[in-house]
């Protein structure tokens, strides 16, 4: 058994600085039950980073709300021949069509509801029909923002050391709205709503808020926007994974470049250990 450290008006952070610094456990700490042995070191990065941070599903929950909606679909479609399985695949399709025509939101989804419906059913939608079918995206519309775990106080930690950027794509009003919603803004020097993320995005935002390449992080669950397209432009990532990140942002993760930097994380708070 290690040595105990104290933890009593201690927060856990110090006691892992006694540890990684060497500094000698206090006299008073067999008096508690935490062990050295059992902390993780800190090796963090020089202050004045620059961490680009992702929203939906790196911030708060995001892409669960889509699934529901997307299961409540399904079901009230009930179709005769084509399992739910198959009415999530063509329902894909509908989405990538209808974003690479009308962009990212929830009128693209609506849009792309309607579209799977009208294309696998022969029965015309009527007006009730309608109503239902864009009450299933109303309903992620109305949903209360909900922060991942840690993620508030793990942001005023962070902006205290370092410049912190939101980087996000989608609808620029609902993207935005929700930042004001989740009151994590004021934890940002700048925010990006990109119409999409690939390499070039991350250069011009790079070079826009004169952003040091080899002092800078995009941070968020999608390989396929927030982790291969960064490391592309030249930037460090990091990935954090999410159990409902949405299929089309699914890709494998590419490896760093030489030079370059990628880091793969549980949970959000554990970038306080790195930075």
């Amino acid at each position: 058994m290690g040595p105990l450290i104290p933890n009593n008006g201690i927060s856990q952070e110090l006691l892992r600085l006694y540890h990684h610094r060497g500094t000698p456990i206090p006299p008073f700490a067999s008096l508690y039950n935490w062990h050295v042995s059992d902390l993780k070191p800190i090796d963090r990065r020089p202050t004045n980073q620059t961490l680009l941070i992702d929203a939906d599903d790196t911030l708060w929950e995001n892409n669960v709300y889509f699934e529901r909606a997307i299961a409540s679909f399904i079901s009230y479609l009930d179709h005769r021949v084509h399992t739910p399985e198959q009415v999530r695949e063509y329902l894909n399709h509908c989405e990538h069509a209808t974003i690479s025509a009308h962009g990212y939101g929830l009128n693209s989804f609506r849009r792309s509801l309607v579209d799977c419906f009208e294309q696998l059913t022969d029965a015309p939608v009527t007006p009730e029909k309608h109503e239902r079918i864009l009450s299933f995206a109303q309903s992620i519309a109305e949903h209360e923002i909900e922060l991942l775990p840690t993620v508030e106080t793990t942001l005023a930690d962070l902006s205290t050391r370092h410049r912190l950027i939101l980087v996000t794509k989608g609808n620029h009003d609902e993207q935005t709205d929700k930042l004001q919603r989740s009151g994590l803004a004021s934890h940002f020097s700048a925010v990006e709503v990109l119409a999409e993320k690939h390499s070039d995005a991350y250069r011009t935002i790079a070079t826009h808020h004169a952003c040091n390449t080899s002092t800078t992080w995009m941070i968020g669950n999608s390989p396929k926007s927030d982790i291969n397209p960064a490391l592309a432009a030249g930037l460090h990532a990091i990935f954090i994974p999410h159990d409902f990140t949405w299929v089309l942002e699914h890709e494998v993760v590419n490896q760093p470049p030489i030079g370059q930097s990628l880091l793969e994380l549980a949970t959000f708070g554990d970038l306080v250990h790195h930075f």
